[in-house]
C-alpha cells in the first residue's frame, strides 16, 4: 500500500477537504491519501509574499509526513511553494500541482490554456512556465478575477467564472488542452473535460497518478547533487523544530 502526503498550503481546512476527495477519486486501489494543511500561515495563497510564508509550512508537512513513512508527497498549489526545498527534505517524490499539470497537458495536445484565480497570479504562472520549459506549448493564460476563497464559498459563482472560461479558451486560443490553475478547482475537471469535449486537467489528480507511477517504479528523489539533503546545521528561533 502506498501513502501519498498531498499538502495544501494554506491554512484553509474546506480547501484541503476539497483537494483530499480530487486526489481519493483517481488514487488507485492500495494508495491512501493523507490530505493536510499547515496550522498556521495564510489563508489562501495569491502572490510572491504569500508563497513564501506557505513556503514553510510545506516544509513542515513534508518532515511530518516523512517521519509517518509517506511514499511521496504532493504540494497542491499552483505557485509549487517551496517545490525544490521539499525535494531536499524528502527522500520519496515531491509534486507540484502546476508542474504535474503542465506536463500532463503537454502529453495529450500540443498546445494549452491556463486558467486560474486572480490576475496577479497569471505573472507567477509564467515564471513556473519558463522554469519548467512549457513557455511555448501555452497559448494564453486566463483570470476570473475572484479570489482563491471564492471557490470555496458555496455560491457556485466562482465555478460558474471557471467553467466560462474555460469555454472561451477552447473557442478563442485552439488550445487542445486546459489546465486548472488552482487547487481548489480541482473537483471541476472531470464535468468540464465532458462538457468541453477536450481535457482539463486539475493538477492534483495528475501529481497523484505521477507520484503513483513514481513509487512503482522505485524512485524517489535524488540525493546526488543539489537535491541531496539539507546541510547539517543549528537553526535558531522559530526554526528550531526543522532541525
Amino acid at each position: 500500500m502506498s501513502l501519498i502526503q498531498v499538502i495544501n498550503p494554506n491554512t484553509s481546512l474546506a480547501m484541503t477537504e476539497t483537494i483530499g476527495a480530487a486526489a481519493r477519486a483517481v488514487a488507485a486501489p492500495g494508495t491512501e491519501i493523507l490530505a493536510v494543511c499547515p496550522t498556521h500561515g495564510v489563508e489562501s495563497i495569491e502572490g510572491h509574499f504569500d508563497e513564501a510564508i506557505a513556503a514553510i509550512g510545506v516544509l513542515e508537512q513534508v518532515k511530518r509526513g516523512k517521519a509517518q513513512g509517506v511514499s511521496g508527497h504532493i504540494i497542491a498549489c499552483f505557485g509549487d511553494p517551496g517545490l525544490l526545498a521539499a525535494r531536499e527534505l524528502a527522500s520519496g517524490p515531491v509534486i507540484g500541482i502546476a508542474e504535474a499539470a503542465m506536463h500532463t497537458a503537454t502529453l495529450v495536445a500540443t498546445r494549452f490554456s491556463i486558467v486560474t484565480t486572480l490576475p496577479r497570479t497569471l505573472v507567477i504562472a509564467r515564471h513556473l512556465l519558463q522554469q519548467y520549459g512549457f513557455t511555448h506549448h501555452c497559448a494564453a493564460l486566463h483570470a476570473i478575477d475572484l479570489p482563491v476563497l471564492a471557490l470555496e464559498d458555496g455560491s457556485g459563482v466562482a465555478q460558474e467564472k471557471v467553467r466560462q472560461r474555460c469555454m472561451q479558451a477552447k473557442r478563442e486560443d485552439g488550445s487542445g488542452a486546459i489546465v486548472l490553475g488552482c487547487g481548489g478547482m480541482a473537483t471541476l475537471a472531470q464535468d468540464l473535460t465532458k462538457e468541453l469535449g477536450i481535457p482539463v486537467i486539475d493538477g492534483v489528480s495528475a501529481a497523484v497518478k505521477m507520484v503513483e507511477s513514481l513509487v512503482a517504479l522505485g524512485f524517489g528523489t535524488s540525493k546526488h547533487g543539489d537535491l541531496d539533503y539539507p546541510l547539517e546545521k543549528p537553526l535558531s528561533g522559530a526554526f528550531q523544530h526543522l532541525n
